[in-house]
């Protein structure tokens, strides 16, 4: 069954609101729960966080593998209760140990969860408009990370033990929610193994790991937004601290309102590399600008530069995510989308461990040099992803190989 009437899209996005609104809640204030009221040192609140998502980059493979054999939607189930079981055990965390151990189950749980719906959608939806609802899924989920954002910041007005665990109670909940939902999708046949081919097939899959890498690469933007870029602003530029909120909350009204109409215009897995290598020369060209915010002592001047560098970064964030959605469905054969899913999403987990550490360090602490070293990386990684597309797509069998990437 495909995903031709609307109901099975709209539960799929209003699933992804839910789990991003208690998401956008926990990441909000979770931090300051574990240093203020667990008693975690900011190093070690750091360390286990980077564990957690390095072990559910790796976690997300074989729970994918599992999606394929089983049947994605109860997979997606199964691992959004567990996501939700996951969060309530951080209230009790105390020690470092059992933080790393938290970490990690959640990272996990978070990361299969995402491979699974992933490939819940292959299995679900049209692959003419896969990618449009995939753009759907993320404005809903931008805009339920903003909501959550709101929420987590009353309680980190309240500042309180019971405020925080109220937050991760109410991020369990939409987890709940998530998986209620999902059980009103139509039920994914389970796709049988194939005979002699490895389980994990993906794994030797290098021109689709090529892809991944290069996906992964221009996934640094992740933590540009939200780490590298407040830090550049408070401690390298003249603009006023509020700036800071308002280019996130810019980047969220950009992205819900128009991540759509950039995912429609897409036709073939050509097109879709095409746009990668657009977003590699916008996100080159907002590097530029953010560097060049520094220059000037007027706040306004430099208020007015970040906002132009935030602008230009978000289409070209949206051109990427587009793109590499589409390449990263169209790649991937139909029977393995799970496996295939887990290892693609590998790239934002790779982003989130190692981005805050690599951008701070490089554009903070470099400046001017760091932002053009950065640019260029997604400029080179944005025009490889068409090279690395056909290399792809010539590995492909006949019944596998999407149209030629031109």
């Amino acid at each position: 069954m495909t995903l031709t009437q609307d109901r099975p899209a709209r539960l799929l996005a209003t699933a992804q609101l839910a789990g991003s609104l208690g998401d956008g809640a926990f990441l909000t204030c979770s931090v300051l729960f574990f240093t203020r009221v667990a008693g975690l040192t900011p190093a070690q609140v750091g360390l286990g966080l980077t564990l957690g998502w390095a072990v559910g980059s790796v976690a997300g493979v074989p729970l994918g593998h599992l999606a394929d054999r089983h049947g994605a939607r109860g997979c997606a189930i199964l691992l959004a209760l567990a996501t939700s079981a996951s969060i309530l055990v951080f209230p009790f965390v105390r020690t470092p140990l059992l933080f790393v151990l938290a970490a990690c189950l959640y990272g996990s749980c978070q990361t299969g969860l995402a491979a699974v719906r992933q490939a819940l959608l292959a299995a679900l939806a049209d692959p003419r408009r896969r990618t449009r609802i995939r753009a759907q899924l993320q404005s809903a989920g931008n805009a339920g990370l903003a909501i959550g954002a709101g929420l987590g910041g009353l309680a980190l007005s309240a500042d309180t033990a019971s405020a925080y665990i109220s937050v991760f109670a109410l991020d369990a909940a939409a987890f709940v929610v998530t998986a209620v939902l999902m059980v009103a999708l139509p039920p994914v046949a389970p796709s049988a193994p194939r005979a002699g081919e490895p389980k994990l097939a993906v794994l030797r899959d290098r021109p689709y790991a090529l892809v991944t890498l290069l996906n992964a690469v221009l996934l640094l933007r992740m933590p540009l937004l939200s780490v590298a870029i407040p830090l550049w602003i408070v401690e390298r530029t003249a603009a006023p601290g509020w700036t800071v909120s308002a280019l996130f909350v810019l980047n969220t009204v950009v992205v819900v309102l128009l991540q759509v109409r950039v995912a429609g215009r897409l036709a073939s897995i050509g097109a879709a590399a095409r746009m990668v290598r657009r977003s590699g020369v916008l996100l080159l060209a907002s590097c530029v600008a953010f560097a060049l915010a520094a220059a000037g002592t007027s706040p306004w001047t430099a208020f007015a530069v970040l906002v132009v560098g935030a602008v230009v970064q978000v289409f070209g964030e949206m051109l990427q995510s587009a793109g590499t959605w589409e390449i990263g469905f169209a790649l991937a054969p139909a029977d393995r989308q799970g496996q295939y899913q887990g290892f693609f999403g590998t790239g934002v987990s790779v982003a989130r461990a190692v981005g805050p550490v690599l951008l701070s360090t490089v554009v903070v602490g470099w400046g001017l040099p760091g932002w053009l070293l950065l640019g260029a990386v997604f400029l080179t990684a944005g025009a490889a992803m068409g090279p690395a597309v056909r290399w792809a797509q010539a590995t492909r069998t006949t019944a596998e190989a999407p149209a030629a990437a031109r």
